[in-house]
């Protein structure tokens, strides 16, 4: 009887989202950070001049409208945003996050920056963890733009439980681990804005297995709009990328060869 009164309070637990498990645990918003790592792998770079956003595209359906399933949407003039997670959620959020953008120039009579409208969101997504009839965003955003007043690029992170972070690189979604592990290695603060663009797009390449087909790719330069790569430039860089791997490689091979002989 007492194992089966233990299994049932553990299911409460598991059930409510606005009450802790005894270890601590809320356990809804680690469900919703499970959906999230479920979702399509989203990348985001920030380089000297330019901030760079990355996603794997599912494959479409051949008689749908791919432009219907974005997943790299532009908040303001000078921020955008991609996520990992439902599809649906992130239209929500995305659509309150435009929404205090204009209010914001309306009251302000400024553009926000990069760091208000993340840590609006992470507050919006924070709101919905501790509130009964809710539950969490399935969703983590990657946030970049140029602050206004000194045009310096930014990149933030947010996820279901309502944290927000500022980073060099980072990834959120399936494989997120693997693409981070990647950019630690290969991430330079000094590195041009082509060879920002390339690393984020070699990042990509590292989990997503038909190469050019299923990467969209957005950039964002001080003072310009958001540019989303056209699939022509997409796989001009990845033969691009993969003809500098295969001169690394040549490069190590002759490498050892002569240190062998």
């Amino acid at each position: 009887r007492g194992s089966s009164h233990t299994a049932a309070m553990s299911r409460s637990y598991d059930r409510a989202l606005t009450v802790f498990s005894p270890d601590g645990h809320l356990f809804q918003v680690e469900y919703a950070s499970e959906a999230v790592r479920k979702g399509t792998t989203a990348v985001g770079v920030c380089g000297k001049d330019v901030v760079v956003l990355g996603i794997e595209k599912r494959a479409t359906a051949k008689l749908q409208d791919p432009r219907t399933l974005r997943k790299i949407a532009l908040l303001d003039t000078h921020v955008a945003m991609a996520f990992a997670g439902l599809t649906a959620d992130a239209r929500v959020l995305i659509n309150k996050a435009r929404l205090e953008c204009q209010s914001y120039r309306l009251v302000a009579e400024d553009p926000v920056t990069v760091e208000y409208i993340s840590r609006y969101i992470a507050g919006v997504q924070q709101r919905y963890t501790h509130r009964g009839g809710m539950r969490p965003f399935g969703i983590s955003t990657l946030i970049v733009g140029f602050d206004p007043l000194d045009q310096r690029g930014h990149l933030y992170h947010t996820d279901p439980s309502g944290t927000y972070s500022e980073w060099k690189a980072n990834a959120t979604g399936r494989n997120e681990k693997t693409v981070r592990e990647f950019l630690e290695k290969h991430y330079s603060e000094d590195a041009s804005a082509e060879d920002t663009i390339k690393v984020a797009v070699r990042a990509l390449l590292e989990v997503v297995q038909s190469g050019s087909k299923n990467i969209e790719v957005a950039v964002m330069r001080a003072g310009e709009p958001l540019k989303t790569l056209s699939d022509d430039e997409v796989d001009a860089l990845v033969k691009v990328i993969e003809a500098d791997k295969e001169a690394e490689s040549e490069s190590k091979k002759k490498g050892k060869s002569s240190a062998s002989s």
